[in-house]
């Protein structure tokens, strides 16, 4: 589920180059910085600065993405509900498969419990989300989709997986591909 999310927050963001030039294991040359700022160095650090344009490139184009994301996000969370909070839209992606343990959603995206669960009340007030018991833990608890969850999330993805296909129309698939495979691998820095 971790890549669909990351597929669905790409937008038209070309970090492809960027993050395969910064992840790659041959020594690469520095990405061309997008934003037309004053960088030099070919990735190497600069003098007496000790700046690493590299990962200065890298940290200008997440600040982009991360940006990018958050709008993304909560365009996705108003079409399932117009009074959604961006990141219940993420949850709701993540429940797609089965069920989680609250605290299991919390670890997983790296915030907090109160944060989750104040989320998911306002999901299963909406009827998207259900709980039951977990059978390998009586005491604890798995959220899951509803089925009018399950059936608000597969028409935001559809939409949104149609506004990817036209706007990556000029990347090969393979591309695609791979920014998945480098985004998963940079969210797993994060575990």
């Amino acid at each position: 589920m971790p890549l669909v999310y990351a597929c669905e927050i790409l937008g038209e963001l070309r970090l492809l180059s960027l993050l395969k030039k910064t992840f790659s294991p041959r020594k690469a040359g520095r990405a061309p910085d997008v934003h037309n700022a004053e960088t030099s160095g070919g990735g190497q650090e600069n003098g007496e600065s000790g700046v690493d344009h590299v990962f200065l490139d890298l940290e200008r184009e997440l600040a982009v993405f991360y940006r990018r994301a958050r709008g993304i996000a909560a365009e996705m969370a108003r079409q399932v509900d117009p009074g959604l909070e961006p990141g219940a839209y993420a949850l709701l992606a993540q429940l797609e498969g089965e069920g989680r343990r609250a605290s299991e959603l919390a670890g997983y995206f790296s915030i907090g419990k109160a944060t989750v669960s104040r989320q998911l009340h306002a999901l299963e007030e909406l009827g998207l989300v259900d709980r039951e018991p977990d059978p390998a833990d009586g005491r604890a608890v798995l959220v899951r989709l509803t089925e009018e969850g399950r059936r608000r999330v597969r028409r935001v993805r559809a939409v949104r997986h149609a506004e990817y296909m036209q706007k990556l129309a000029g990347w090969d698939r393979a591309e695609v591909a791979e920014l998945a495979r480098l985004l998963r691998r940079f969210n797993e820095l994060r575990r």
